[in-house]
């Protein structure tokens, strides 16, 4: 049995979608398979990584991806875009998908803020988005 490919979009590629592509594996990986892009890639933003290796996922080595990675080279079943930014700039960009979910998450590199409050963001959007992952998943399960 293929796994079905899933892919996270967000703007810069730096943090929500790193996260998600790092927890779906961890929680669905026996029939998912997470990648992740940014329609603008930047950097892995220093904070994600530090969260993630809190919950004992070591993201170091992720990079940055743009689209053209997997556009016409890579069957996506499932597209999530998890950011406002993207959704607005990209609406139809995933007309392969079988499947398009939106998950808008706040954006904890826009945070403002001491160290620690900014810290506190990217905590608070890892655990966000680690609960919407279970939670589609259990739906998903449900419903197969």
């Amino acid at each position: 049995m293929s796994k079905e490919s899933v892919l996270f979009l967000c703007t810069h590629n730096a943090a929500r979608s790193q996260m998600a592509e790092a927890f779906l594996p961890k929680h669905g990986g026996e029939r998912l398979e997470a990648v992740s892009a940014g329609l603008e890639p930047t950097a892995v933003h220093p904070l994600t990584v530090r969260v993630m290796n809190e919950v004992g996922l070591d993201i170091a080595g992720q990079q940055a991806k743009g689209l053209d990675v997997f556009l016409g080279k890579t069957t996506i079943q499932i597209a999530s875009i998890v950011c406002e930014q993207a959704q607005k700039n990209c609406p139809h960009i995933f007309p392969f998908a079988m499947q398009r979910l939106y998950w808008p998450f706040e954006d904890p590199a826009a945070a403002d803020g001491t160290a620690a409050e900014q810290l506190q963001k990217f905590r608070d959007v890892r655990d966000q988005i680690e609960a919407k992952i279970l939670e589609w998943l259990k739906k998903s399960a449900s419903s197969a």
